[in-house]
């Protein structure tokens, strides 16, 4: 008998405890997770708080042996359209100490989370219109409802987008579409989307969530390490680009911040920034 014991993996029950205020975590028995994030049990309002959290939570399911597919989704009728009230006063008040604590390092460990850190297989859910869908987009699958609409808009905020969303847009869009969309503010519906191969699939919302358990039973039909191993080979371009871009993307961003010697994320500059979604315009310099 070896001299020392495993460390204990975590439980499911105590971390869907911990996490309650950010995600609703749901497991079957047998293994498929679904996370749906939250802000007070409605859409995500985005704060240095939940963009902590994000990371937390990706590499805890990670850690768990018993975690088998994760669907990742949002809640209500909107993914991310705006930001917690008081969410970035840490910004406003240490822009150096946000920059590199809150922004730079969370930053990086949730896109390269996703990546990294969880040998199973992904599914993302767009449950609406919203920013910062690349944690959905750069799920192995990713569905959405007819309704959403996929757009970035740091460079309206006067943020360079460097934080992950302008490596998912690349990957997925390409040189010259990623290029229009990240300096236009672009709003990508859910049919172009599709078109695009941003998506793979478009699902009426009461349909959404259980259109993935469907592909979640499918993807269970096949041994543990089938799916294991299938995940990290479907992954390969996403860990390739992950390291090739997003350090020095996010780094160039938070120099941008510095070098500005401002905070962008005020919840009324995003309000205002995100209306031309809400009106359903392609953009907010065209009418």
């Amino acid at each position: 008998m070896s001299i020392q014991k495993f460390v204990p993996t975590p439980e499911f029950e105590e971390y869907k405890e911990r996490f309650k205020d950010f995600f609703k975590l749901e497991r079957r028995a047998d293994g498929v997770l679904l996370a749906q994030a939250h802000t007070s049990n409605g859409p995500i309002q985005l704060s240095v708080e939940n963009h902590r959290a994000l990371g937390q939570m990706l590499k805890t399911v990670g850690a768990d042996p018993k975690n088998e597919v994760l669907i990742l989704t949002g809640s209500g009728e909107e993914f991310m359209m705006d930001s917690d009230p008081e969410g970035f006063r840490l910004e406003e008040q240490a822009l150096d100490d946000w920059a590199y604590e809150y922004a730079y390092k969370d930053g990086r460990i949730n896109v390269s989370s996703l990546v990294n850190d969880l040998e199973i297989p992904t599914i993302g859910l767009l449950n609406g219109p919203g920013f910062h869908t690349e944690i959905c987009l750069m799920c192995d699958i990713t569905l959405c409802t007819e309704d959403t609409k996929i757009f970035d808009l740091h460079y309206d905020i006067g943020s360079v987008p460097g934080d992950g969303i302008h490596s998912c847009f690349q990957e997925l869009l390409g040189v010259k579409r990623a290029a229009y969309a990240l300096l236009t503010g672009e709003s990508i519906d859910a049919r172009t989307a599709l078109e695009y191969g941003m998506v793979n699939e478009v699902v009426q919302r009461d349909q959404l969530i259980e259109r993935a358990f469907e592909i979640a039973d499918h993807i269970m039909s096949q041994p543990r390490t089938t799916r294991r191993l299938t995940t990290q080979i479907v992954r390969r371009p996403w860990k390739h680009r992950i390291v090739n871009d997003l350090d020095g993307g996010f780094g160039i961003q938070m120099f941008g911040h510095l070098a500005k010697k401002r905070a962008v994320h005020a919840r009324s500059l995003i309000a205002d920034t995100v209306q031309y979604v809400r009106d359903g315009r392609k953009n907010n310099f065209d009418e």
